[in-house]
């Protein structure tokens, strides 16, 4: 990226800052009369120029003013973005946030919805989160319970804190007193692995003889490998109505473009967990996307932690106009206060 000297930084600066707090392409006066830099219009002008020669900002129309392009964004948020742009009440609900997750924290999908709740309150944007995925969750126990007579209801708790039920259809009767023994088998042979590993081994462990003799275990491994067959959906979304309220998609064509990025969750499983391993704030910003889906929107993001291992990710999707400073302070703020509650149990 280029580096751009102190009035080009200032004027940049301003231009971003000017269009995320009114979408109006902003002008050499707006920017005169509001900054304090002690350059003239024409000097301004010719600054704001060179800004859209390089690549920074662009200018929509002949007689507009300018508008920041993603790399504009970038510079900004890289370079010129100060921790503590948030307000006195956003503190204040980051503190109830805490209590609030304090009670949730034995059922992660209970406290991941919640998060996105209050991210996209906070912010007015989407409040986005993901709960771990199959090769990162971790069983804890099952528990086997008769439904029906052809049927058991499996219960799934994980080291993450999540719960997942299925009823599982059964081609005989089974009682109680042997989905309890089942239900025994499996917790000590697969407790404290993860979902994926627990599939490799009930494949290894079906095709052993033993196995296919002895009818309780083969029932066993049968009705573990159907508790585990579910799809992910482990994706959180909150705050459209408030997203669709604002000007950047105030056209039909912008609302398609949001609801279809939502709609296909797959495309932002498969970008939160690329990020899932990684350490901070992330924050992606229109074509820095690799998803073609997401290349007219940013995203704010962050993991949560129990210790070294992943157990979640939070975020933010919104319009490129962004106020990146908040977005970046509360989605950062709100993976700690996961990462701390799950370290501290």
């Amino acid at each position: 990226m280029q580096i751009l000297n102190e009035r080009s930084r200032k004027v940049l600066y301003a231009v971003v800052q000017s269009y995320i707090n009114y979408p109006d392409p902003v002008g050499s006066r707006v920017v005169t009369k509001k900054y304090s830099f002690g350059l003239s219009p024409a000097t301004i002008r010719n600054i704001m120029a060179d800004l859209e020669e390089m690549g920074f900002l662009l200018q929509p129309h002949t007689s507009a003013g300018r508008v920041p392009t993603d790399l504009g964004y970038r510079y900004y948020v890289d370079s010129l973005v100060a921790e503590g742009m948030i307000s006195y009440s956003d503190i204040e609900i980051l503190q109830e946030l805490y209590r609030k997750l304090e009670t949730l924290k034995n059922d992660m999908d209970l406290l991941l919805n919640e998060a996105t709740r209050n991210l996209s309150m906070m912010s007015h944007y989407l409040g986005i989160a993901m709960s771990p995925m199959p090769d990162m969750t971790t069983l804890k126990r099952i528990n086997l319970l008769k439904y029906k007579a052809d049927a058991i209801a499996a219960v799934l708790l994980t080291d993450e804190g999540m719960i997942k039920n299925k009823v599982i259809s059964v081609d005989s009767e089974i009682s109680q007193k042997d989905l309890n023994r089942i239900a025994g088998l499996l917790n000590a042979e697969f407790s404290g692995y993860t979902f994926d590993e627990i599939r490799l081994k009930i494949v290894r462990e079906m095709s052993k003889e033993k196995i296919k003799c002895d009818t309780l275990i083969s029932r066993a491994m049968k009705i573990c490998q159907e508790a585990l067959s579910f799809p992910f959906s482990g994706l959180f979304v909150s705050g459209l109505a408030e997203v669709l309220e604002l000007p950047d998609f105030a056209d039909l064509g912008k609302i398609r473009e949001l609801s279809k990025a939502i709609e296909d969750k797959h495309t932002i499983i498969k970008l939160l967990d690329k990020l899932s391993e990684s350490d901070g704030v992330h924050v992606l910003i229109g074509s820095e996307n690799s998803e073609d889906e997401l290349k007219k929107l940013s995203l704010v993001v962050s993991p949560c932690r129990e210790g070294d291992r992943p157990i979640g990710v939070v975020g933010i999707i919104g319009p490129t106009r962004m106020n990146y400073a908040k977005a970046m302070y509360i989605v950062e703020h709100t993976a700690k206060l996961i990462t701390k509650m799950f370290s501290g149990r």
